[in-house]
């Protein structure tokens, strides 16, 4: 009988697997296209942004990590879609930013910020998947996108303190390439479900093979069995709401359709009476609208 796993998708696995550095170091280095012995320090930090204000809006990340003591890393998954993702991404990498200074310090004190999005839906629409292919964009590669911020016809950095990466798993190629990048690897391992793929997985990469022996150490722990059971419920019940809010609000746009399709076909009639010289009373009574509605009507220009 095959063992029970987490799925590495599911954030609180996702959280723990990131606690072993080895794992961190991995998945770093595939993402940011560094090497992994230039990673001197990855520091797991307070998952929670400072709050300037009572009202400000309380950030709470995934995972966030200080590396080389000159880089903040946010990291999230995100199952659920989220139209107003970038938006989001961005408050929180702006907040991050801001967080690290205080009042008199001077801005060379400020570190870059990186958010790394891994999202179980497609956030880039098909226009702009159209137009990666009539580029030959490498199909392997569509999933993963970068952003930095960059002037618009030269393309040269701005500045390098904030940039942004993005893996979209509904985009994963089926099949793996000898020549499959790191990244690629790392994100059909956080995609997958079973023993046999993360088994394939874990030969192909060393720092993969140690997240594989992290996810089986957690998966076999019952109270972390239990968080992740809890956690993954809580993420079910949601969708669940979120999708039957959503039929609620197209029946209800159906049932106000129809309410306003039967209204628009009475001042139709009504109209068509009034045309054929129909007295206000009798049309009042033939199509059911008010018989001042019907005078003000005749006022109307044909």
């Amino acid at each position: 009988m095959p063992q029970f796993l987490m799925k590495p998708r599911v954030d609180f696995c996702f959280k723990e697997l990131m606690e072993d550095e080895n794992v961190r170091r991995g998945f770093l280095s595939a993402v940011l296209k560094i090497k992994p012995e230039d990673i001197k320090e990855m520091r797991m930090m307070n998952t929670y942004l400072n709050k300037v204000h009572e009202d400000d809006k309380q950030g709470i990340l995934d995972v966030r990590l200080s590396m080389n003591d000159d880089t903040e890393i946010d990291i999230e998954i995100q199952l659920a879609e989220f139209k107003s993702w970038a938006d989001r991404t961005l408050f929180y990498a702006a907040k991050m930013y801001t967080d690290q200074i205080k009042q008199g310090q001077k801005y060379n004190v400020l570190k870059k910020c990186i958010n790394i999005s891994i999202l179980n839906f497609v956030l880039f629409n098909d226009a702009i998947r159209q137009e990666e292919k009539n580029k030959d964009t490498d199909a392997d590669r569509s999933f993963y996108s970068s952003f930095h911020i960059m002037e618009d016809t030269r393309h040269f950095l701005y500045t390098d303190k904030m940039e942004f990466h993005v893996i979209e798993l509904p985009k994963l190629p089926e099949e793996l390439k000898d020549s499959s990048s790191s990244m690629l690897l790392w994100a059909k391992f956080i995609n997958a479900e079973r023993e046999e793929e993360f088994k394939m997985l874990a030969q192909k990469d060393p720092y993969i093979g140690s997240a594989y022996e992290k996810l089986q150490i957690i998966s076999q722990d019952e109270e972390k069995r239990r968080e992740y059971e809890a956690r993954q419920k809580a993420l079910l019940d949601y969708n669940q709401l979120m999708y039957e809010s959503e039929e609620r609000g197209l029946e209800r746009g159906r049932r106000e359709g129809r309410q306003e399709g039967a209204k628009d076909e009475k001042y139709a009639n009504a109209r068509n009476f009034i045309a054929l010289g129909l007295s206000t009373e009798i049309i009042s009574k033939g199509v059911g609208l008010p018989p001042e509605t019907i005078d003000e009507m005749r006022k109307e220009k044909p």
